[in-house]
């Protein structure tokens, strides 16, 4: 049975004294555990530890870097969810535009344009709730004006109030069979269907992490995406430097599938000096943790604007 008291925050203070954490009181600590919870601060000081059971920390662990790696990783999120808004707003407008014009306006509510019906009807649900909450003029004034329609708003409406989640599980739904589906992926410079959905599925993970202020530093992460074998855009030269199948857990691979995306949604973008600026900020952050690799600013996709 859960036994466990909640502790002031002087006595949290003193109980990482006591296993080890170096605390100064430059450090402010005090003002630290009042804004960002124990708990939360937990996940940058874990790695930090020698005995995971008895929270002992390893010598010279310091207070100040537990805060500099949230900084870290607060800052990284910031990064990545401007990023990924622009691969889902593009991601958005290519699949309203392309499915409208191949089908009808209503295509993401057809079930025989999609693979899996049963998965169709959630994402679906999921739309009719977020319509239902929606306070958008673009919505009420079609229920006004429409009101005995009993469809789904038009798609350039309907799918304008749903997530990049949702997004993806559309596009990956699709059937194969329909010419929008290798259309879009064309478009991103990922030859084909049989590519793009994996990537939009791990970025849409990643994007819910950041969107609940999860931490991404030195963290597994689900997914499996599925890299071109030839890039017909810049890419990685290095063998060395092209994430292993292992390696997929860490963001480094995620990290390039993005730049890939935004290199064609936003030519010129500054992605790497932001990212590479990000690290010279905090010296302390071992970039191993995210999977990054040597040089990577080097590399062709990287270093093309």
């Amino acid at each position: 049975m859960f036994q466990k008291k909640p502790t002031t925050i002087q006595e949290q203070i003193q109980k990482l004294k006591d296993r080890g954490l170096k605390i100064a009181p430059e450090d402010k600590a005090d003002h630290y555990l009042s804004h960002i919870s124990y708990y939360r601060l937990g996940e940058y000081w874990h790695s930090m530890q020698y005995d995971k059971e008895q929270h002992l920390f390893k010598e010279n662990s310091r207070f100040s870097d537990v805060i500099a790696l949230y900084s870290f990783d607060r800052e990284l999120r910031i990064l990545l969810f401007d990023v990924i808004e622009k691969i889902e707003i593009s991601l958005r407008t290519k699949l309203i535009y392309h499915l409208s014009h191949e089908s009808d306006p209503w295509w993401f509510a057809n079930e025989q344009l999609f693979k899996n019906k049963y998965e169709l009807e959630k994402t679906l649900a999921n739309l009719k709730r977020e319509l239902s909450r929606s306070k958008d003029p673009t919505i009420k004034n079609h229920r006004k004006k429409y009101g005995d329609d009993l469809r789904f708003p038009p798609a350039w409406k309907s799918l304008e109030q749903t997530s990049f989640g949702a997004l993806s599980k559309l596009y990956g739904n699709l059937k194969n069979t329909i010419e929008s589906k290798d259309k879009i992926a064309e478009e991103y410079g990922v030859v084909n269907h049989t590519f793009l959905p994996s990537w939009l599925q791990s970025i849409a993970q990643i994007r819910n992490y950041c969107a609940h202020h999860s931490r991404l530093w030195n963290r597994n992460l689900p997914g499996a995406p599925k890299l071109l074998p030839k890039p017909p855009n810049p890419w990685i030269l290095e063998t060395q430097n092209i994430p292993k199948q292992h390696e997929f857990l860490k963001l480094y691979v995620h990290l390039c599938l993005m730049k890939y995306l935004l290199n064609t949604v936003q030519p010129g973008n500054t992605f790497t000096n932001k990212l590479d600026t990000l690290f010279q900020k905090y010296p302390n952050v071992d970039p191993g943790a995210l999977g990054m690799k040597p040089n990577w600013q080097n590399e062709p996709l990287w270093d093309i604007f």
